[in-house]
């Protein structure tokens, strides 16, 4: 199985503050992860930008242009306490989604193909018309939402693994009995969403939330229990990831306790269920992540996972 690798030097100029965690060292460390010997066989892409059409699949157009209007051309602005604009942000957000969309369109040309977009910045808590929580465009939400205007799936799935709860790709697909959104997380943390009884209007909701301290037993408990036999029956054609590696002992920003091997395992546990009804078509998207070897060496056991290594 080809596994692609979509990227783009454009995700190093969104700057932030300093001491800020989500910072283009993170692209920097993916890069020295995925340069190690067993990745050269990996097919390297660089991202596109994602054309405003698209974003507008699960973002409103007055939020895109105002996004796009208070783009800095210099310095650097708060849209909130944690997410800011400074004069790269907009097209590497727009690299982030179209590295995505991609994808999608790698994935559904190409029969048992899978691919990891490593771009920042992250996309999982970006409302339909609310940037946040160093989010601006939900890409994985718009990538589950490409393939289905495009290439007509009928049931898409975002799967989410990051240490914060992706209240964007919730509220996104909250109505919508065709993309399952699934997610363990952290509980209670940021942004305060995802209880087990937030389920949608159409009962494909599926929130695992963890405690502070679970480890990986509690973490593949609640995929074996509460997600994969949810995920398994509803047959996505498509599975996205939200894949965030902020769960990891090492994390700063959470107090979960996962190991580098729970990544691979939850990743083999996805593709398993991608062979049985979706081909292995799997997308998965960089989230969160913010102790800098945590995030390489995670990254790097996820990429192996997907590429059969």
């Amino acid at each position: 199985m080809p596994t692609l690798y979509y990227h783009h030097a454009a995700g190093l100029n969104h700057v932030t503050a300093p001491g800020h965690p989500e910072r283009p060292d993170r692209l920097r460390a993916i890069e020295q992860g995925l340069s190690a010997e067993p990745f050269t066989s990996l097919v390297r892409v660089e991202a596109p930008e994602a054309d405003l059409d698209v974003v507008a699949l699960c973002h409103s157009n007055e939020y895109i242009d105002e996004l796009r209007h208070i783009s800095p051309k210099e310095g650097m602005i708060y849209l909130d306490g944690d997410t800011t604009m400074s004069p790269g942000t907009w097209e590497a957000a727009l690299r982030a989604t179209g590295g995505a969309v991609a994808a999608v369109d790698a994935v559904m040309k190409n029969k048992r193909t899978n691919a990891f977009v490593g771009t920042r910045p992250p996309g999982h808590h970006a409302e339909t018309s609310r940037p946040m929580g160093f989010c601006f465009f939900d890409s994985a939400a718009i990538a589950a939402r490409y393939a289905q205007r495009k290439y007509g799936i009928a049931r898409a799935c975002v799967v989410d693994f990051d240490v914060h709860h992706g209240n964007g790709s919730q509220e996104i697909f909250w109505s919508d009995p065709s993309v399952m959104y699934a997610s363990t997380h952290q509980m209670p943390l940021f942004p305060g969403t995802g209880a087990t009884q937030e389920r949608g209007d159409q009962d494909t909701v599926v929130n695992a939330p963890l405690r502070p301290g679970n480890g990986s037993r509690e973490f593949r408990e609640a995929f074996d229990i509460a997600i994969l036999p949810r995920l398994e029956a509803f047959a996505p054609e498509l599975i996205v990831i939200s894949a965030g590696f902020d769960a990891h002992w090492r994390d700063p920003l959470g107090s979960l306790e996962l190991r580098e091997e729970d990544f691979a395992w939850v990743t083999r546990k996805l593709m398993e269920i991608a062979d049985k009804s979706a081909e292995g078509r799997i997308v998965s998207v960089l989230e969160g992540g913010y102790d800098l070897q945590g995030l390489r060496d995670s990254v790097a056991v996820h990429v192996a996972a997907l590429m059969n290594n």
